[in-house]
């Protein structure tokens, strides 16, 4: 276990966010954490970094200020103000975000006041978000086992912290001899079916499956699919989600027509959001569903203008690693590459020609969804097709059961 954590750091590190000697570094981290932390803060300093900050976070504690504190004293309150993500942007820094799963039950807490905080997390550090949405700085998600995590997936397991990380440990081919190189391959290929997508002139998509999603939205002209590896503007590769599957794109503002059923559920800010689904018109959710998590579901999208619309198209084989465990990982990060999925709220620039330098107010008018949140949702299923129809209103069958066409 001691190898395989030093070399799952080592691909964060290095693989994922290709970390300098005297680089700052921000770890943004469940306090569950700390015996992968001790490992990572290890490999950090020998890799010639000096200066880490380690941001921690709770859901127990989440709960008791959401209990006991007014709007006004969370306005106050340091554990949802982020501002020292944008003292870290300034220098530089390279960003890790640890994810996981740690449902603290937030029954009684008004939805209105998660929707609240949820958004004050991302106001409180507009710097970082404008550098991250812009690949201007090193940034990476990734997972980290903890025991309730562990115990939620793995319920009968006799040990299932091990368990746990062996799965993380396989998805993200720590397993094999040389991940970085793993992933370097992995890359590639993804790039193919970007290069591909990007061949084909797209101007809108279909989705259809025996779920219930009957949907269709529209690209931009100059849209561009991208995929896991990102180009840094000193040169540097990195990869931003560790695993990831998606190739991505923008969708045009205001076009997003129809039904979309999710296939997985939905974690947000603690609070787990089940069978749902949202209708769309004129590109805005009209109406929202679901069997669990709905007045919380109807908060995130009243954030603000851009929340009740779509900023992000991804497309991810059925077949992919995550889909073929089987297994539902009730955390975004790895759920969202298990299947195709889209995102409420903003959208990413570098997905669009001629973004550079632009605004918040000329990217609304080059039909980019801007707000302050970005929310990802899966709806891929084993039966999911894409209809894809080009600029010369000629038919392409994008994805057939699930999986990409190429």
């Amino acid at each position: 276990m001691e190898e395989s954590l030093r070399k799952y750091a080592r691909l964060l590190l290095e693989g994922c966010l290709g970390i300098k000697a005297g680089q700052p570094l921000l770890v943004l981290t469940p306090i569950e954490a700390y015996p992968f932390l001790r490992v990572l803060a290890e490999e950090a300093y020998m890799m010639g970094v000096k200066d880490i900050y380690f941001d921690y976070e709770d859901e127990v504690l989440k709960r008791q200020q959401l209990e006991n504190l007014s709007f006004e004293e969370i306005d106050k309150s340091s554990f949802w103000n982020k501002a020292i993500f944008d003292e870290y942007a300034k220098k530089n820094a390279a960003f890790l975000t640890l994810c996981n799963f740690e449902n603290e039950d937030l029954s009684g807490i008004h939805p209105e006041l998660l929707g609240y905080v949820g958004k004050r997390y991302v106001a409180t550090r507009p710097y970082y978000k404008k550098l991250q949405r812009n690949y201007d700085i090193s940034w990476c998600f990734a997972a980290v086992a903890t025991t309730g995590w562990a115990k939620k997936m793995f319920p009968n397991s006799q040990n299932p912290l091990e368990k746990l990380w062996n799965e993380i440990f396989k998805i993200c081919l720590v397993d094999r001899r040389n991940p970085i190189m793993e992933w370097r391959r992995k890359i590639q290929k993804n790039k193919e079916y970007s290069e591909w997508l990007n061949s084909l002139g797209l101007k809108s998509l279909h989705y259809e499956n025996g779920l219930g999603t009957d949907f269709q939205i529209e690209l931009p002209k100059n849209h561009i699919w991208v995929g896991v590896g990102k180009k840094m503007p000193d040169g540097r590769n990195i990869i931003v989600n560790m695993p990831s599957e998606e190739i991505f794109t923008c969708p045009l503002v205001g076009t997003a027509e129809g039904v979309l059923k999710a296939s997985k559920p939905l974690v947000y800010n603690g609070a787990l959001i089940e069978d749902f689904e949202l209708t769309f018109k004129d590109g805005k959710v009209i109406d929202v569903k679901a069997k669990e998590g709905a007045e919380i579901l109807k908060q995130i999208i009243k954030a603000d203008d851009g929340a009740c619309e779509l900023g992000e198209v991804a497309l991810v084989n059925y077949d992919s690693p995550i889909s073929k465990s089987g297994l539902i990982f009730y955390e975004t990060l790895y759920d969202e590459n298990a299947a195709c999925h889209f995102a409420l709220g903003s959208s990413f620039p570098k997905c669009l020609h001629g973004t550079s330098g632009k605004t918040i107010e000329e990217l609304k008018k080059m039909g980019l969804n801007q707000s302050a949140i970005h929310v990802d949702f899966m709806v891929g299923t084993e039966d999911l097709n894409i209809t894809g129809i080009n600029n010369d209103g000629k038919k392409i069958l994008v994805m057939k059961n699930g999986n990409i066409r190429l």
